[in-house]
């Protein structure tokens, strides 16, 4: 037990010998290769001219590891020690393939900027630790090169992705968002704000009692929560609505949902029974706003338009939920 906790680390980038890094900069370079294809297969569907931006990435990367084994051969042989980045101290870790899904477009190109960039800097600490002439020559070359490949992904995609291609695919990335996210999330802010109106302040007014009307009203939000989480989930798969993962959805629509309800139930925490009510419905005009801006911003729905609906049928309903507690 002891021994492996006095088991050394990661070791330093300059404790590894010539060979050593020959051998880290070989895995690297595979690793990097991978890691293009994998964001060539995730793209490839929604994005084709993106994908064949980071299969030539990928192949570059490809070029270069068969440069860097010609130089283990030549100078060491061809029998090359096992030596990763996750062996080595502070050297850049990448994210695994299964992380590659969930990642939008926009980040999959600065990702890939930043392997670039971090492959820049350890060549030219790797060229500086190392002695052989030809070796050093090798290492400092695919510095420059990774410098000016520092933009790669940017670069070929002005070869690959035109700007009305980029535009397009641009255009794509953010009709997939508000599907997934923006428009269950959206309808989940309706639900949970303005449902749960009628049965909070009803309450309110029928007990005058702060903590009773809470807890009617975290049931009421935390319950339409669940249901409509459920229902975002398990009736649509997104596969032929090409609306995106169930399971993203049903989260977007049930947390928005519980947020929507709470909003105006957390203000009767407050044990007076009007700066309750007078905080409450404030945040009630906030939250039909709110959606009133996201209508807008998001949905395209003329603003006016989008204030008259919410903000008015919210309103009735609230008075509807006032009118039934003093009945």
């Amino acid at each position: 037990m002891f021994s492996r906790l006095l088991r050394p680390g990661k070791r330093s980038l300059e404790s590894l010998s010539e060979q050593e890094i020959l051998a880290l900069a070989i895995s690297s370079e595979e690793d990097d290769g991978r890691i293009y294809l994998a964001y060539a297969d995730a793209l490839r569907e929604a994005y084709p001219h993106s994908a064949r931006v980071f299969e030539e990435m990928a192949a570059e990367e490809s070029r270069h590891r068969q440069m860097l084994i010609d130089r283990h051969i030549a100078r060491f042989g061809d029998r090359i020690p096992l030596v990763r980045r996750e062996f080595v101290r502070d050297f850049p870790e990448r994210k695994p393939d299964w992380l590659i899904a969930n990642m939008s477009l926009e980040a999959i190109r600065e990702q890939a900027e930043a392997m670039e960039a971090s492959a820049h800097r350890f060549y030219l600490t790797a060229a500086a630790r190392t002695q052989d002439a030809a070796t050093r020559k090798l290492l400092g070359d695919l510095a420059l090169a990774e410098k000016s490949h520092e933009s790669l992904a940017r670069r070929l995609g002005e070869q690959h992705t035109p700007a009305d291609v980029k535009a397009q695919e641009d255009q794509t990335a953010r009709r997939q968002f508000i599907l997934t996210y923006v428009q269950p999330g959206l309808a989940g802010l309706m639900d949970g704000s303005v449902s749960t109106l009628a049965p909070i302040f009803a309450a309110a007014f029928a007990t005058q009692d702060t903590w009773q009307t809470f807890l009617v009203g975290l049931s009421a939000s935390v319950g339409a929560g669940i249901s409509m989480g459920f229902t975002e989930a398990a009736h649509d798969d997104g596969k032929l609505s090409g609306r995106g993962s169930p399971i993203k959805r049903g989260l977007a629509s049930g947390i928005m949902t519980a947020l929507g309800g709470l909003g105006h139930a957390l203000p009767y925490l407050i044990p007076n029974f009007m700066l309750a009510t007078t905080i409450a419905v404030l945040v009630v005009f906030v939250e039909l706003w709110t959606i009133a801006f996201i209508q807008n911003r998001y949905m395209e729905t003329p603003f006016l338009r989008a204030a008259m609906q919410v903000v008015l049928g919210g309103s009735l309903v609230l008075a509807a939920g006032i009118l039934i507690g003093n009945a």
